[in-house]
């Protein structure tokens, strides 16, 4: 067990040096009312950073031990950590970007609590609430940039890919960096890094000075792909579909790479977007990409889509395979179709405010087996709908397959039972064995248990 930093003691800096009793007392509190198992949760997965596990029941059940608690002293926050992984250290200090990750937690743990979820300032149970929620936790991230041009791309695909798969993942956010492109992802390993690894080496050849890494996750993945190094900006929102709408109100274009359920909820996500009849018109590019080797992995995926989604979601994606100068290229010029765009509309540059979600798209979806039982994957509805519907089902095999809750869940009472109509279930069924057979469901196990039940 590599737990040998007993104990340390660091301080916050910025606007966390002045926290009330009120918040620090939040932060160690046990309760279900508290913070503390959250914040311990999330803590550790960032002090985590490198490991290639992605299970969160086993970190916590690595390290047993491990505690962190804040304090409010005379001169300011202390933040106690006990039992911590060895590696988030150098000569037992605390890694400074890790440091930096840290408080960001700390930061959105406390004001998504406060000043979103139990507040009366906004309503949750509104569609427009929930996107001012959103809007609200990304600006005290200091995640909005009022005075710059549309040019953050982010890019979506799998923690547990192969190295081929890395490398062009890189290279392509080596030619975005190129073209003074920032880059935001879900912040973990895998596709999450490579192209932000990428991006540094393309912003210092062109001595781009303020580039972005922006790190976007929820506590309930955070185990599962914890903060890499290369993330400057880091936001926690409050759950998944906070998270998938922060991705779509703030980036202006999206690069999606091969991956598994993790990154088909996203795509189908943002094809239940797209396909809303409001969204029709809207300049929000989107490319589907990967080196030479993930052409099957594609004509998989798009296979699944055109039998599920049909012709309309197909004309919503651009695929390009094996060449990351075209990918960069055409994203480049689609800055400024989407800044003509919002201009013209007089939307924000930093926010997409014209983007219309349904309050479907935006409540929690809980991955139960109750739920994901009664999901309506049928055809005899409008495919916008259908879409998200989709969506929750993959968001269900990924909580089942690395959240901690879920795993729970699966242990306790098997498989998430899913039900709906044969040629979509067979097109899942298809699509979910490819992704075991590419090893796309997990990193730290050669064989893979499914989850799920399909009903065909």
């Amino acid at each position: 067990m590599n737990t040998d930093i007993e104990e340390i003691i660091i301080r916050p800096e910025g606007s966390l040096q002045i926290l009330s009793y009120r918040e620090a007392k939040q932060l160690c509190d046990v309760s279900d009312e508290g913070l503390n198992e959250i914040l311990m949760r999330c803590a550790l997965a960032v002090l985590n950073t490198g490991s290639e596990a992605d299970n969160e029941l086993a970190l916590l059940e690595k390290y047993p031990d491990f505690s962190i608690s804040v304090a409010v002293k005379g001169r300011g926050v202390q933040v106690i950590i006990k039992n911590a992984p060895r590696h988030a250290f150098v000569d037992n200090q605390l890694i400074v970007g890790l440091k930096e990750h840290l408080f960001a937690v700390i930061r959105d743990l406390i004001y998504s609590r406060n000043e979103v979820l139990f507040s009366q300032k906004l309503n949750l149970n509104s569609s427009h609430g929930i996107t001012n929620a959103v809007f609200h936790i990304a600006r005290n991230a200091q995640l909005m940039k009022p005075n710059e041009l549309p040019n953050i791309v982010v890019c979506w695909g799998g923690h547990s890919i192969p190295n081929d798969e890395y490398q062009y993942s890189k290279h392509l956010g080596y030619e975005l960096g190129l073209r003074n492109l920032d880059i935001c992802t879900g912040c973990g390993p895998g596709v999450m890094k490579g192209p932000m690894k990428g991006a540094i080496l393309g912003h210092g050849k062109q001595r781009y000075q303020n580039g972005r890494y922006i790190g976007m996750t929820e506590p309930g993945i955070i185990a599962a792909e914890a903060p890499n190094a290369f993330v400057n900006e880091l936001c926690i929102m409050p759950d998944i579909e906070k998270r998938l709408e922060a991705f779509v109100r703030l980036g202006h274009g999206i690069i999606i790479f091969p991956g598994g359920p993790g990154t088909m909820e996203e795509l189908l996500y943002l094809l239940s977007i797209l396909l809303h009849p409001k969204n029709q018109d809207l300049a929000l590019p989107v490319i589907l990409t990967g080196d030479e080797s993930t052409q099957d992995y594609f004509t998989e995926v798009m296979h699944f889509l055109d039998v599920t989604l049909g012709k309309p979601a197909l004309d919503k994606l651009k695929l390009i395979i094996d060449h990351p100068r075209d990918v960069a290229t055409y994203m480049k010029k689609q800055m400024e179709v989407v800044r003509q765009d919002r201009k013209a509309s007089s939307d924000a540059y930093y926010y997409n405010w014209r983007l219309t979600l349904e309050l479907e798209h935006q409540q929690p979806f809980e991955p139960n087996h109750k739920n994901m039982a009664a999901l309506n994957l049928y055809k005899d509805q409008p495919i916008h709908l259908l879409a998200s519907q989709l969506r929750k089902a993959f968001s269900g095999i990924v909580a089942g397959n690395v959240k901690a809750d879920g795993i729970r869940e699966i242990q306790n009472h098997g498989p998430f039972e899913i039900h709906g109509d044969k040629e979509i279930m067979q097109a899942m069924d298809s699509l979910l064995q490819t992704f075991v057979e590419q090893k796309r469901m997990k990193l730290d196990t050669s064989e893979y248990h499914p989850c799920y039940k399909i009903h065909k």
